[in-house]
């Protein structure tokens, strides 16, 4: 059984499927604690904000409310909300506080793709097959170290950059890690105009690349 915040539709608007039309299944409970998360409504999974699945659907705003739900039961959800896309975002909260092996084998035996975006704080429990992101969460306030294993497991870096202490810290990540031939993509924190041409900056002399958050620019979720 997995901890729901939120499921729904919409376009990917970072990273290598950007673009690509997504179920978002958004998982509640994150310990990591950074200072400019957008869901910090999922950070803590309280037993009293336990709702109906159909509570989940209904929802028009960020709330810590959450559901129940199997693989099976994500899958009739789909089915019974008529989502025509056929690739699956896993997000959260922190996705790898769960073992993500029996919900992502369901998927693709349903035959969507599947992709976790983690902060690589956590062990990533999912097949080979699974695309994932690691955003690599940085002496956040939770303590938590990035874990090497997640970052040898990363199909992609996706590092969130504000100023140039994070640019310096990804380049020791990946130095540490000997990981310079990643797949690594800059994200501008909020849309800043400073933080976006640091990363454009970056992005040109480090041959990385950029991700702005289409769905922030375009208004959708």
């Amino acid at each position: 059984m997995y901890q729901v915040n939120e499921v729904f539709q919409t376009i990917q608007g970072e990273g290598r499927y950007t673009g690509k039309p997504s179920i978002f299944v958004r998982l509640q409970g994150c310990p990591v604690g950074c200072s400019w998360c957008d869901t910090k409504h999922t950070w803590t999974l309280d037993p009293e904000l336990k709702t109906s699945p159909e509570a989940i659907l209904a929802k028009r705003s960020d709330t810590p409310a959450w559901a129940e739900l199997s693989p099976a039961q994500l899958l009739a959800l789909f089915a019974a909300e008529g989502y025509q896309a056929r690739h699956v975002v896993i997000t959260g909260g922190e996705p790898c506080l769960y073992d993500l092996y029996p919900l992502c084998e369901a998927l693709h035996q349903a035959g969507y793709s599947t992709q976790i975006e983690t902060s690589g704080t956590f062990e990533v429990k999912a097949p080979d097959s699974t695309w994932v992101t690691v955003s690599p969460k940085i002496n956040m306030p939770g303590g938590y170290k990035v874990l090497a294993s997640a970052l040898a497991r990363a199909n992609e870096i996706k590092h969130p950059v504000a100023m140039q202490k994070h640019i310096e810290e990804l380049q020791a990540l990946l130095s540490e890690h000997q990981l310079q031939d990643k797949l690594v993509y800059l994200q501008p924190i909020s849309q800043q105009k400073r933080a976006t041409e640091l990363a454009i900056a970056s992005c040109i002399a480090n041959n990385w690349q950029l991700s702005v958050q289409v769905h922030k620019y375009l208004g959708i979720e």
